[in-house]
């Protein structure tokens, strides 16, 4: 799987960096692509990527401020053109994006040549797309806006073609049916499949939070995941400050990584306040302290797990 960001601005773009858009490629389980927030301009950080708006199956918003949705309208009516006319979309976020949605599009006479779906949650959510399991949990951020718990499917354990053939099953159609199966009948004997498999292999699971200060639902989010994907808005200085506008000081995200026992995390949504220097200096300053696993992103960076 592979997360690349296409915007990583907090609240007003700057000559280096976009607003907030993160794009999440499926593979190896899927073709499919997800869209975390759709900031202004997005489509146009698409242009200078492989990623094809195509591919794009689930757009999901954190929450309703413009440096996340203002570039969703045009992410939309671009699809159209660019490989997804006839292949439906589901978007999910919260209440008043669909609102939003349907306006923007009737008020520019917009026409889409595919189906959508638009999904608003209340207050959390969970569901099941093509195996992978999502978890929404509101934040705290003083609108809604909430995180994103994506838990990759379990690969089943390869089959041990001795221990089959030592029992009679010559490679062919039977393999799949015990691959699928719990029990299997041969030969008059039922047997337990899972004795005739490999151990199976955990996916990896991702954290995509929204804008929030400190709450207790990130924890439950972020606890043992793979990548998190958080705001660090505020990279030095007072945190009270930070809490007030209710975001993220860098002293925050790092403790939540900690307590939550996070493999790595990537931060993003950083101030306009801030220059690529500003944030590289921060960053070597931070090491000295030996915090977890971590980078600031810039656009178009990149995490493959």
């Amino acid at each position: 799987m592979e997360i690349t960001f296409f915007g990583t601005s907090a609240g007003l773009p700057t000559k280096e960096r976009h607003t907030q858009s993160i794009a999440l490629k499926l593979e190896p389980y899927s073709t499919d692509i997800w869209l975390f927030d759709v900031g202004e301009a997005t489509q146009h950080q698409i242009l200078h990527h492989s990623i094809k708006l195509g591919k794009v199956s689930h757009i999901f918003i954190t929450h309703m401020h413009g440096d996340h949705i203002y570039g969703l309208p045009g992410v939309l009516t671009s699809r159209s053109f660019q490989g997804g006319d006839a292949k439906p979309l589901t978007i999910i976020g919260p209440k008043g994006i669909k609102s939003y949605v349907e306006s923007t599009l009737a008020l520019s006479y917009a026409h889409l040549t595919y189906p959508i779906e638009i999904i608003e949650i209340i207050d959390e959510l969970e569901l099941e797309i093509n195996q992978f399991k999502i978890k929404v949990l509101p934040l705290n951020h003083g609108i809604p806006s909430y995180g994103y718990r994506v838990e990759s499917p379990i690969t089943p354990g390869k089959l041990n073609v001795k221990k089959l053939q030592d029992i009679g099953i010559e490679p062919g159609p039977k393999y799949q049916q015990i691959k699928e199966s719990q029990t299997f009948e041969h030969n008059g004997i039922t047997y337990n499949a899972n004795d005739f498999k490999g151990p199976h292999q955990i996916g990896p699971t991702v954290a995509i939070f929204g804008d929030t200060k400190p709450c207790k639902n990130e924890l439950i989010l972020a606890q043992n995941a793979d990548v998190v994907v958080h705001e660090a808005t505020f990279l030095e200085g007072d945190k009270t400050l930070a809490n007030n506008y209710y975001h993220s000081h860098i002293d925050d995200v790092l403790k939540l990584l900690e307590k939550a026992k996070v493999k790595h995390g990537l931060l993003t949504h950083i101030s306009n306040r801030y220059t690529k220097d500003d944030v590289q200096l921060l960053f070597k300053q931070l090491l000295h302290k030996n915090p977890p696993s971590f980078q600031f992103v810039a656009d178009f960076d990149y995490y493959t797990f």
